[in-house]
């Protein structure tokens, strides 16, 4: 049976028991994850259903990047960091304590303590967005930018950084690659949880014949969505929206429902 395309929320959903979350389990002991364990008493996996890749430094001289010849670095996300110190590592190159380091969020600026003094470094801050955090990038016009990021850029970040006018230069430094399921053949769960549009496609590259039947689909996010709704899923739990602002949220407010006889 083909998988249909209706986007509304069955009006009387099967009770929930199982959930698979296509991301590595949380870190912290009293995540939202297992609030929604114990108020709901409900099985909760993690399978990171995508994972990322360094590339290798032979890579990053093919795309003719020099690492040594920039005074500024742009981190939007942990691997972004984690991967530049790898590979400046790999490449023999002391960074020098006069970077500047431009971060997204006060995450990642946190997880760069991993691999400087936070306090001897010139460290920016944005509260969230990359909107932010340009405002401080366009103040330092006279550096030379280096933006580390995955094989799955955004087209939106380099519109936006060359829209700033600033002299920048994006480097691939690590890859998002499909993580292999196979052991996951015959394992049914009531609902998957989707954060990406990558991970729809490794859903489908690791079960070409996924057939949606009963099982409840969540997405978080517009682009992964779109990513559902191209292969044809039905979408039964949607996030963000005012109601549900958070994916835990949004959860939780439909297993109320569908669990309630």
């Amino acid at each position: 049976m083909a998988s249909v395309t209706n986007t509304e929320i069955l009006t009387k959903p099967a009770k929930v028991k199982t959930i698979l979350v296509s991301q590595p389990a949380p870190s912290i002991e009293n995540s939202p994850y297992n609030q929604l364990i114990d108020k709901r008493k409900v099985v909760i996996d993690f399978r990171p259903f995508i994972h990322v890749e360094g590339v290798s430094s032979r890579e990053v001289r093919l795309q003719k990047i020099d690492i040594t010849q920039f005074s500024a670095i742009i981190f939007t996300s942990r691997n972004a960091v984690d991967h530049f110190f790898r590979l400046a590592e790999e490449l023999r190159y002391p960074v020098p304590s006069t970077m500047r380091y431009f971060c997204q969020s006060e995450a990642v600026a946190y997880y760069l303590q991993k691999y400087v003094v936070y306090r001897k470094r010139k460290i920016y801050v944005g509260k969230r967005t990359l909107d932010e955090l340009l405002k401080e990038v366009v103040k330092y016009k006279d550096e030379s930018f280096l933006l580390p990021c995955s094989d799955r850029l955004k087209p939106s970040i380099p519109e936006k950084l060359d829209a700033t006018g600033v002299n920048w230069t994006k480097g691939v430094f690590y890859k998002t690659v499909v993580s292999n399921l196979s052991d996951l053949r015959n394992v049914y769960y009531d609902i998957l949880v989707f954060f990406s549009p990558s991970g729809i496609e490794s859903l489908f590259q690791n079960f070409a014949d996924f057939d949606q039947k009963d099982t409840r689909i969540a997405v978080f996010g517009n682009s992964t969505k779109k990513a559902a709704l191209d292969k044809n899923l039905r979408i039964d739990i949607l996030a963000p929206t005012p109601e549900n602002p958070s994916m835990t949220k949004a959860l939780d407010d439909y297993i109320a429902k569908a669990n309630k006889r």
